[in-house]
């Protein structure tokens, strides 16, 4: 009787068959499949986010140190078609003085970084701006990008800057567009 039991026990004890074997890993290989797109599409949208922030940033900064320059000169001088503009500061400025020139380069296609040089020419320098884009308000002219209008003063108004920032880390999708402008007033220019 007892090795009837027994028996009938160890009969009772399948294993699962090949065929649901190969079920369930199909099953778990489709939903592992479907948790790593998943992984790989919210890494690469975290990493885009990050350079288009960064960028935006980089304008940020670069908006506010031409901001304290501009406010501190007495003349600025637009170079060309408005690609770049050169402030004369004086001695009393913090940022520093004599003729520093912000202008734009082109970086590669559709693509121009903004620069701070001191003296008067565009060469050298350091980089403030990246992943600048034509746009309608800032276009292409002399094969770089015109950011900057200046209006000279005149008996009722001080000189003023109009800078333009079209920055998009992907020029294709024109729906990420950060655009910064300020009109930025000379403070130590005269009227005249």
């Amino acid at each position: 009787m007892r090795r009837l039991r027994l028996l009938r026990a160890l009969r009772g004890e399948r294993g699962y068959s090949l065929i649901e074997m190969l079920i369930v890993l199909s099953i778990m290989s489709v939903v592992m499949g479907a948790l790593t797109t998943v992984f790989v599409q919210a890494s690469n949208s975290e990493l885009d986010m990050n350079n288009r922030f960064q960028a935006q940033q980089e304008s940020r900064l670069a908006l506010d140190k031409m901001r304290r320059e501009v406010h501190c000169g007495s003349v600025a001088t637009p170079a060309g078609s408005s690609s770049s503009v050169t402030l004369t500061l004086p001695a009393y400025c913090k940022t520093g003085s004599g003729s520093i020139t912000w202008c734009t380069r082109n970086v590669s296609t559709n693509r121009y970084a903004l620069y701070r040089v001191v003296g008067v020419t565009c060469s050298g320098g350091v980089k403030w701006a990246d992943y600048l884009v034509p746009t309608s308000s800032a276009t292409v002219c002399s094969g770089t990008l015109c950011i900057f209008t200046y209006q000279a003063q005149s008996t009722s108004s001080l000189a003023k800057l109009h800078v333009d920032f079209p920055v998009n880390v992907k020029p294709s999708k024109s729906v990420e567009l950060y655009e910064l402008a300020d009109d930025i007033v000379l403070r130590n220019s005269t009227r005249s």
